[in-house]
Order: C-alpha cells, then structure tokens, then sequence
C-alpha cells in the first residue's frame, strides 16, 4: 500500500490522551500514538484547534450560507426538470433537458481541483467574491432566458460555476477550525444546502404562479445576494495560505494512496445514483397519478429530511467513526431506491411520500461525511487540492447521470423500473466500494473506530 501516514492527519494529530489499546482509532493509524518528541507545528496542534467558540462558530454560519446559496440551490434542480419540461423546454426530450440540471451539478463540482488549489494559495476571501458575482449574475441571465442554449450558458454554466467558487472554500475551511467536533461541523454546514433544498422550490413555485418566471427567478437571486454577503464577512480560514507553484502531480498523487483512490472510487459509483431519485422523483409521482401540487413537495421533504440526515449522522460519526457511518447511510439509502421506490414505481402515493422523506435522511449523511473522511486521511495542508479532486472525480458522475436517467425513461416508453435499478445498483456498488476503503485502512475489523 502507498499511503504516506506520516503525511496524514490521522497519523500526526494524536489525541491529548493516550488512548487505551481496547480503543484503537484509525485516526491515530489504528494504533496508540506515541508522544512527540517535541512540539507540533500549529497547523497539525490538537490543542490548537478552537472546536467551538464564537468565531469557529460564527465561519460556520458563513459556510451554512455558502451551502445554502451553492449545494442548496442544486438541490432544488428536479422542480426545474419538470418545469422545463412542461414550459419554455417543452418541445425537448426529457433526456435533453437533463443536460442543463446535470451541467449545473458538474460544474459546480469539476472546479474543485481550480478552486481547491485557489484555496490552499490564496485562502477564501477572493473566491468568495468572484462565487459572488457569477452566481448572481447567472441566475439574472437565466431570468431573461427563453432559449435552449441560454439556459445553459446561464444556469448551466455561469450560475453554477459561482456556486463552485463558494462551495469549496466553505467545505475547506472548516478543517481548520475544528478537529474533535469536525463531522459535526460538516454536518451543519451541509445542512444549509438542505435547508435551501426547502426554501428554494417552495419559492420559485409560488414566485413562477404570482410574478412569473422572471421575477421568480430574480428574488432568489437577491436572495442569494443577501446571505451570501453574511458569507463574505463571517468565512475565515484559522490557518494563513500557503503558495505553492501548481504541479498537475498534486492532483494525481494522491490517488495513489489506496483508501484515498477508494473513496474517490466509491463516491463516483453512489454519485451516479445519488441525483436520479432527485431529478426525477416528482416527474415519476405525477405518472402514477399523484397531484402537481403534491408532487411538487416531494423535493421539500426530501430536503427537510436530508437537514436531519445531514447533522445527526455528523455528530455520530465523531464519536463511533466516521467510515462506519458512511458505509451504513449509503446501504441505506441504496436499499431504500430498490426495496421502497421501485416497488411504488406504481403508486401508492403514501409509499413514494415515504420514500422521498427516508431517501433525504439516508443521502444527507453522504454530502456531510464525505469532505469529513477525506479530511481524516489528509494532510491539512493539502485539504483544498485533496477535497477538488475527489469531486472532481465525482463531477462526471453528476454529468452524465441524469441524462442516462433519461435515456432509460425513454427506452422505457416513459416507464422507471429501468431507472430505478440503475440508480440503485450503482449506489449499492459504492456503498460496497466504501467497505473496501475501510478495510484498506484497519482490515476486516467490525468494532474499530474509522
């Protein structure tokens, strides 16, 4: 195995107390760390770390609003799947317009290796701003949007790439403000893109019947604006940037570690899968009867859900692993796509309400514990670079996912047993790839703490 240990902050970030050989944790290189032989530089510190406070708190709320305003508003695509399809994009195939949800979702993710070395360069200040911009701007143009291709340059391409610009900096820079409590943390960050999920649809739906799409469209961006001018005073990073010339070696090198390799490998099957549910849950109820009005709640709760499923799972993790955790939300929540929403790929609705809740619980533990695991076998140092690339990896998965969903309605003739299989079984091999990574790190072990 080429995993460099003592290059990571598992390994270089002993607990204060020396651990009991009963306890074992990974975090520590599955063994009890010995003292160090002199002091730690601040950035690997444990004791340096603030874990909580007022300021580690308050870069917190500023990450939440970055969530919010990024990971939120893609959260709410599946309602613009079905509006398009039923309005302005209606002479489209549903596959067609899948490109512009799907390109939204890649795009925010596939600037993770620019923005993450951005990041670790320069730290969050100017990419906050430039986010800013572009994401505002973006959704204004897609106000005034009437085109196929205008809505792909706006929201598709110029709205989204702003989201990546604030996402990164957001999920980075909360390594370096907490280290015991750092799932957690994770966890209300991300819980701002579910909050998002919740407010955005209602929203833009309400918004679309009383002032139309156009000024639908423009309050949330002034809304966006709003929250995230909070973001651009309150995120901080604790550590200053470190410069480092950009060498393409830095964004390969770490996949040859195998459990980084594996994670990436794993969250690229279970984020294949991941978006199906959510682009196309509404367009599958309304087939089998069920109201647009209700239908087009189901996004609302499956993001309520995910808040929950988003924070809970955080705060679990710190204290019986975060690997372990993981591996048990994304079993559930591949389990939910084949023993749940296929078998109501006919109806009843209760089942599909049912779904759509569980789902959000389940698939919420993924998007917090992700940058969380990644963290936990990093050099800190190289958080930035790290984080973009394994979304970066999982930013083809985004792409390409929704218009296969498409494809498989299609062959269907407008059925989704194909659909549902597909996404179920992809989240499933992920979720197994994930087991993998664990045992690449502490073997076949069930008890130990990863």
């Amino acid at each position: 195995m080429d995993v460099d240990v003592k290059n990571t902050e598992s390994h270089i970030l002993p607990e204060t107390a020396e651990p009991t050989p009963a306890a074992r944790d990974v975090e520590k290189d599955g063994r009890a760390s010995p003292k160090p032989a002199g002091p730690l530089p601040v950035a690997f510190d444990p004791s340096s770390y603030p874990d909580g406070g007022i300021e580690a708190w308050t870069v917190v709320l500023g990450t939440f609003c970055c969530l919010f305003c990024s990971f939120g508003w893609i959260n709410c695509i599946g309602v613009f799947q079905d509006y398009y399809q039923e309005h302005q994009l209606r002479q489209y195939s549903p596959s067609t317009v899948a490109w512009i949800p799907s390109l939204e979702t890649f795009m925010m993710f596939v600037g993770g290796p620019v923005f993450g070395k951005l990041y670790d360069n320069f730290g969050p200040r100017g990419l906050l701003l430039f986010g800013t911009f572009m994401h505002v701007f973006g959704l204004m143009m897609a106000s005034i949007s009437t085109e196929y291709y205008q809505f792909v340059l706006a929201q598709g391409i110029c709205s989204s790439i702003g989201a990546s610009a604030l996402f990164y900096p957001a999920v980075n820079v909360i390594g370096s403000w907490f280290f015991k409590n750092r799932a957690l943390a994770f966890g209300v960050t991300a819980s701002g893109s579910s909050l998002g999920g919740v407010i955005m649809p209602i929203m833009v739906e309400r918004l679309v019947v009383e002032v139309g799409f156009g000024w639908a469209m423009r309050t949330a961006a002034f809304l966006i604006l709003a929250l995230l001018v909070i973001a651009n005073v309150t995120v901080k990073s604790r550590l200053p940037p470190s410069r480092r010339p950009l060498v393409m070696m830095e964004f390969i090198r770490p996949l040859k570690e195998m459990p980084f390799a594996l994670v990436c490998i794993a969250s690229y099957l279970f984020f294949f899968g991941l978006f199906l549910p959510i682009n196309y849950v509404i367009i599958q109820a309304k087939t089998v009867g069920m109201s647009a009005g209700l239908a087009g709640y189901l996004i609302v709760i499956l993001n309520a859900a995910s808040l929950v499923g988003r924070i809970l799972p955080g705060y679990v993790a710190d204290r019986v692993g975060r690997f372990n955790v993981m591996i048990v939300t994304a079993y559930f929540s591949a389990l939910l796509v084949l023993a749940l929403w296929l078998p109501a790929r006919h109806g009843p609705n209760a089942a599909i309400i049912a779904f759509a809740a569980l789902f959000g619980f389940g698939s919420g533990g993924f998007v917090s514990l992700a940058p969380a695991i990644v963290a936990q076998i990093s050099d800190i140092r190289m958080i930035g670079v790290r984080t973009g690339t394994l979304f970066a990896i999982i930013a083809t998965a985004a792409l390409f996912g929704s218009p296969v969903g498409g494809a498989l309605v299609i062959r269907d003739q407008g059925g989704f047993t194909s659909l549902m299989l597909f996404a179920g079984v992809m989240m499933m091999a992920g979720s197994t790839v994930f087991v993998a990574a664990r045992t690449s790190l502490v073997g076949w072990t069930v008890l130990t703490k990863v």
